[in-house]
C-alpha cells in the first residue's frame, strides 16, 4: 500500500510560519503556493503581493473562485475581503504580505533536512540551475526555482513551495543593486553557492564591474558553517571571490574552468550544433560527459555543475551522464526548425535577455552552426540596458564578434544598437530600427530555407516578438502546417 504524500503545508503550520491571523475556515492542507491566479492549482495558497502594474488584492476573488484553499492578504484589506470567505476558505492575515511570503520560505528552509545549492553570477545562472535541476534529479528528490524565479518575491515563493521531503534544492539568485543577494542568501542558506562569472551587467546602477563581483560575492554570506564557495577560475575577478570567500567563512573553496590548478578543469572540447563533447579533470579524475545544449558556454557551465554535485554528496558520474539530456530553454537558446518556401530554416531563440557576455557567447554559438545550401547566419539583436555611460561601447564592440564568427546579417533595433549599426561593415547590414516592431515584416519576407536566424536582446525591448511572429508565420517544419 502506497503511502500519501505529506501535504506542502497544513494550515496551522503556514498559519504559525506567518504569525497570521485567520478569517474562515482554516484549511487542514496547502498543496502550493501560487502569486498568479492565471497557474494557480486548485488547493494552493495565494499570496496577493503588491507588482510593479497591479495590487495582488484585486485577484483575492478569482483565486478563490479558482479553488485556492487560503489567501494571504495585508491587514489594511482584511475588512474589505472578509466576506469572499463567507462560505469558502480562508484569509490569512499578515501584516505584509512579502513578508509573509518570506516568513513561510524561512519556515520552509528551516524544517527542511535538503541538501541546497545556491546560484549567482553576471552571465548562466538560469542555465546552470537548469542543469544542476537535471544532475541530481536522478539523485535524490530535487526542488529547484522555475524559471528565473531569482528575486525578493521569487526566492521565498520558491522556497515556500519546497516539498517537505525534498533532498536536494537548488536556488537562483539574482540583483540588480548592492545588498539584495546578501538578503536572499539568508533566507535560502544554502550549503554550496557557484558564482557563474562577474561580467558588466547592470552596470547603470554599480559604479564598476569590481562591484558587481563585490555584490555577487554576497551569496557567500548565506553558507552553513560546513559551506563551500564555487568560482569560475578563469574569471579576472576570481581572486576578488575567493577573498570574499574566505571572509564569509566558506569551509571549501573550489573552481572550475579551464585555467591550471581548477578543481574541475577543461582540457578538451568539441562544439558542435546541437550539443559538445567534454574532456575534463575532475578533482584529478579523467572524466569524458556530453553536454545536450549547444555551446562553449554550456560546457563552462557544466564544469560548475560537477563541482557542486561533489560539494553536495551526489554521485558525480551520475551527474555528468545525466548533462547529456539537457536541452536549451525557451528564450535561452532554445531551436526551433520552421518550414520555409520548400525546405526550413533553424530559428535559435536567446530573446529571454541579453548582456555583454551573453551576447558574445550566442554570436559564438551561431557561428557554430552550418547553414544549409544558399543558407546565411542570421543575427536579430535588440539594445543591451543597464550597461550606463559603457553602453555604447560595449554595443560597439560587438561588431569584431560578429565578424570573428561569419555572421552574415544582422538586424538591429534600439537606440543603442545604433553604436553597433554604425561599427558595421556595409555589408553586414540588414536593417536598424527604433524598436523590434519596425523589423518584424522585413525578417519575414527576407527569411529563406537553409537560414540560421538567432534572436536576441534585453527582455523588456520585447525582441521576443520576432519569434513570435516567425512561429506565426512558418510552421514547424514536419507540421501539417507544412
Amino acid at each position: 500500500m502506497t503511502s500519501k504524500a505529506s501535504p506542502l503545508w497544513t494550515g496551522e503550520e503556514l498559519r504559525q510560519a506567518m504569525g497570521a491571523r485567520v478569517i474562515g475556515a482554516l484549511p487542514d492542507a496547502i498543496d502550493g503556493a501560487s502569486i498568479d491566479t492565471r497557474t494557480l492549482q486548485p488547493g494552493d495558497a495565494f499570496f496577493a503581493i503588491t507588482g510593479l502594474a497591479r495590487d495582488g488584492h484585486e485577484f483575492v476573488a478569482a483565486a478563490l473562485e479558482a479553488g485556492a484553499a487560503a489567501a494571504v492578504i495585508d491587514e489594511a484589506q482584511a475588512a474589505a475581503l472578509a466576506p469572499l470567505v463567507a462560505d469558502r476558505g480562508a484569509l490569512l492575515v499578515v501584516p505584509d504580505v512579502l513578508g509573509g511570503l518570506e516568513a513561510a520560505g524561512r519556515a520552509s528552509r528551516a524544517r527542511s533536512r535538503a541538501r541546497i545549492v545556491a546560484v549567482t553570477g553576471s552571465v548562466g545562472k538560469t542555465s546552470t540551475k537548469e542543469a544542476l535541476r537535471l544532475a541530481l534529479a536522478g539523485q535524490g528528490r530535487t526542488h529547484a526555482s522555475v524559471a528565473s524565479y531569482n528575486n525578493h518575491w521569487g526566492v521565498p515563493l520558491t522556497l515556500t513551495r519546497m516539498p517537505r521531503e525534498t533532498e536536494f534544492g537548488v536556488f537562483e539568485i539574482g540583483m540588480s543593486a548592492p545588498g539584495e543577494i546578501r538578503a536572499l542568501t539568508a533566507m535560502v542558506r544554502p550549503h554550496v553557492a557557484i558564482v557563474t562569472t562577474v561580467a558588466p551587467v547592470h552596470l547603470e546602477f554599480f559604479p564598476s564591474v569590481e562591484a558587481i563581483a563585490d555584490a555577487k560575492g554576497e551569496i557567500f554570506e548565506g553558507l552553513e558553517p560546513d559551506g563551500a564557495a564555487i568560482i569560475n577560475a578563469d574569471n579576472p575577478h576570481a581572486p576578488r571571490l575567493r577573498a570574499l570567500a574566505e571572509r564569509a567563512g566558506a569551509a571549501r573553496i573550489l573552481t572550475f574552468g579551464e585555467a591550471a590548478g581548477a578543481d574541475v578543469r577543461l582540457t578538451r572540447e568539441i562544439l558542435q550544433p546541437d550539443l559538445s563533447i567534454v574532456e575534463a579533470s575532475v578533482f584529478g579524475d579523467p572524466a569524458t560527459w556530453r553536454v545536450g545544449a549547444p555551446g562553449h558556454h554550456m560546457v563552462v557551465n557544466s564544469l560548475g555543475v560537477l563541482a557542486a554535485a561533489q560539494a553536495l554528496g551526489a554521485d558525480v558520474a551520475l551527474a555528468a551522464l545525466a548533462l547529456g539530456q539537457m536541452s536549451a530553454p525557451q528564450g535561452r537558446g532554445e531551436r526551433t526548425r520552421l518550414a520555409a518556401h520548400g525546405g526550413d530554416f533553424l530559428l535559435i531563440d536567446e530573446s529571454y535577455n541579453a548582456n555583454p557576455a551573453s551576447m558574445r557567447a550566442a554570436i559564438a554559438a551561431l557561428g557554430k552552426v552550418e547553414p544549409g545550401p544558399r543558407g546565411r547566419r542570421i543575427a536579430v539583436l535588440a539594445d543591451m540596458l543597464e550597461l550606463g555611460a559603457q553602453g555604447a561601447a560595449l554595443h560597439a564592440g560587438l561588431a569584431a564578434d560578429l565578424e570573428a564568427h561569419d555572421i552574415d546579417l544582422v538586424y538591429a533595433a534600439g537606440p543603442m544598437m545604433q553604436a553597433l549599426w554604425q561599427a558595421l561593415p556595409p555589408a553586414r547590414r540588414a536593417l536598424h530600427c527604433d524598436a523590434p516592431a519596425g523589423l518584424e515584416d522585413a525578417i519575414v519576407a527576407a527569411v529563406h530555407a537553409g537560414d540560421v536566424v538567432m534572436v536576441k536582446g534585453s527582455n523588456s525591448t520585447r525582441i521576443s516578438r520576432i519569434v513570435t511572429a516567425l512561429k506565426a508565420r512558418f510552421p514547424a517544419a514536419g507540421s501539417s502546417r507544412d
